[in-house]
């Protein structure tokens, strides 16, 4: 279990994010069409998961938009945005920001993802939510980086998780 706060006040994960230089376990999420989509779709890829509670907060959305414009310059690299939002919230963000450059996913289902990947929050006011958290895989789906961001009202460290890829 992991502690973050949210305005300072303390809450919790279920468990710990995968650890560096493990095979990232597969996943199901849901994409703004609402097909199913898996690890194995970005095969060959390197990958930035950016993780965060709801696009229709200040800092999830500015989280997006940051990595949207990072996204354009990167070779062999797709950002995929996930969270527990329903995928037409996700679809109505970008389409309104002019977001085209990273795959919006959904965990609306059954949060799933969160609870496999430890960054389901347990406790608090988003219980239920994910926590902000950034995970870098390599190619072949290798943990390179994971950062859980300690308060979650703060950005992640943009340039720290690029420098993994």
């Amino acid at each position: 279990m992991a502690t973050i706060t949210l305005g300072g006040n303390t809450i919790h994960t279920n468990g710990e994010l995968p650890s560096k230089g493990t095979k990232f376990t597969d996943f199901k999420l849901v994409n703004t069409d609402l097909s199913i989509t898996t690890l194995a779709d970005f095969a060959g890829q390197k990958l930035v998961l950016n993780i965060f509670p709801s696009i229709d907060t200040g800092t999830c959305a500015t989280s997006v938009r940051q990595f949207n414009q990072k996204a354009s310059t990167l070779e062999n690299t797709k950002v995929l945005c996930i969270s527990r939002d329903l995928p037409f919230a996700q679809k109505r963000f970008c389409g309104a920001e002019g977001i085209e450059n990273v795959v919006n996913l959904s965990d609306f289902q059954d949060g799933s993802f969160g609870k496999t990947n430890g960054l389901e929050i347990i406790d608090g006011p988003l219980k239920g939510l994910h926590s902000r958290v950034i995970i870098i895989l390599d190619e072949n789906g290798i943990v390179k980086y994971t950062e859980q961001v300690p308060e979650i009202a703060n950005e992640p460290n943009y340039e720290s998780a690029l420098a993994a890829l």
